[in-house]
């Protein structure tokens, strides 16, 4: 009877070890956040409708909803125009930053231009080929809303590999289905088909790529690119060979499933054989003697309070509260320093001047690495379709020293067909919340002041 005490009592000290080893050494998990945006474009204006996009972008809602995505704006965004694409697509920006997983997805015409993918708004009706950069979603912003998020993984899937809607207007750059793009840290690109290739509508109420993707992601036990490459061989099969679908990644850290493992995959657990009260009493001193704490010993001591482990556990207990009333302070300690901000990275918001005195407001939003960001500003001399201009920016040093000067680039990614670069120099105030100086472009300059 008094053995079968003290097993009870072990199994109680035993799990409020465990428990503590939890939390010493083990931070919380938090739910994976995935975040998707799905967009279905089929009643074109000017050209061609699509019969399937607005079906195929309804079944990847569905099913990226239930494998834990969020949807943008709630759900599949169906017929949009150029205004109503970048504004969705904005929020998607805003959505994924610090996401775990970021997920684009597309259906709809598509088309290659000077080696650049467009996506097709709905009322898109280009009449010459600079019209594309103005009416069309260059693939390129999607690209650089998700650079810089702060997101661990990246996927960016395109049914879109169609017949040139505009072939027959005398475009001299365009180019059959889509040009294969070089996908940025972290990221996978998947194409309906291969570069340059033109994919299938499909005769049914869904293309034979999303009908297949829709189907392969919802299996347990499939990491990221068994799932995608599952995808191409049934695209594959379905088509009799003449579609294969296309997969352009850049080196991606740890696994991803868009569902759990499979039974199979999980190992089982050996057998283990029994354990003596004596064996499981020198286990619990062990784990005892690793945390040290006051708590544990005294937790110990209840479980086995006789025998040689008890002697030594109590002389660590009076071992530990002389020390803790050696090190009690007689008055508060002082807080701790607050530490400079000595790194370009967070958000900065200022406003640049041009020569004959108006302002335009901007902010700068640079990643954790403190050298590559994302700028935002209000449109004053872009297409006013675009109410703002977005741009990518680079710096020349990532760390900030009062006095020094620093230089940043900021290229226009294209929104609102602005894509050149402007160059400001300035410099670091001495609490490194501020920067001031010029900026130049092709002869043109004005000043600029920032702070955080």
């Amino acid at each position: 009877m008094a053995m079968g005490f003290i097993l009870s009592m072990g199994a109680i000290l035993r799990l409020f070890v465990i428990l503590t080893l939890i939390s010493v050494w083990s931070a919380p998990a938090s739910a994976e956040k995935r975040i998707a945006l799905v967009v279905g474009n089929s009643n074109y204006q000017n050209v061609t409708p699509l019969g399937n996009p607005r079906n195929d972008a309804r079944l990847m809602a569905e099913t990226l909803r239930s494998l834990g995505f969020a949807l943008v704006a709630g759900g599949p965004q169906i017929d949009l125009d150029k205004a109503a694409f970048d504004g969705v697509l904005q929020k998607f920006g805003n959505a994924i930053m610090g996401a775990d997983v970021a997920l684009f997805y597309y259906a709809g015409h598509g088309v290659q231009v000077a080696g650049r993918n467009f996506l097709v708004p709905v009322a898109a009706n280009p009449t010459k080929e600079a019209d594309v950069y103005l009416q069309m979603v260059d693939t390129n912003v999607v690209l650089s809303q998700m650079d810089g998020a702060g997101t661990k993984l990246n996927i960016v899937v395109l049914d879109a590999c169609r017949n040139n809607p505009f072939g027959g207007r005398g475009f001299r750059a365009t180019g059959g289905g889509l040009a294969q793009m070089q996908a940025p840290e972290g990221t996978l690109i998947s194409y309906a088909t291969q570069p340059g290739n033109v994919a299938l509508d499909g005769d049914g109420g869904n293309s034979p790529y999303s009908s297949a993707l829709a189907a392969t992601i919802r299996k347990p036990g499939l990491g990221l690119f068994e799932a995608f490459n599952e995808v191409g061989l049934a695209v594959k099969k379905s088509t009799g060979g003449a579609q294969q679908p296309w997969v352009s990644s850049s080196p991606i850290a740890g696994r991803f499933y868009f569902t759990g493992r499979s039974e199979a995959e999980s190992p089982a657990a050996p057998a283990q054989p029994p354990v003596s009260a004596a064996d499981r009493m020198r286990e619990d001193f062990e784990l005892a003697q690793k945390l040290g704490k006051r708590e544990v010993w005294e937790a110990f001591l209840k479980a086995y309070p006789d025998g040689f482990y008890a002697s030594i556990a109590r002389s660590r207990l009076d071992e530990i509260k002389s020390k803790v009333a050696l090190a009690a302070p007689s008055e508060p300690l002082p807080p701790p320093p607050t530490p400079q901000l000595r790194s370009m990275a967070g958000v900065w918001t200022g406003s640049y001047s041009y020569a004959n005195g108006s302002q335009v407001p901007f902010t700068f939003n640079f990643g954790t690495a403190g050298c590559a960001g994302r700028a935002e500003e209000v449109n004053t001399f872009g297409n006013r379709s675009a109410p703002k201009l977005f741009a990518n920016l680079a710096c020349s040093s990532a760390s900030l020293v009062p006095g020094q000067t620093v230089t940043i680039t900021k290229t226009y990614d294209g929104t609102g067909g602005v894509s050149h670069a402007v160059s400001y120099v300035g410099r670091i105030s001495a609490d490194l919340r501020s920067i001031s100086g010029r900026w130049s472009l092709s002869g043109a300059s004005g000043t600029f002041t920032m702070s955080r």
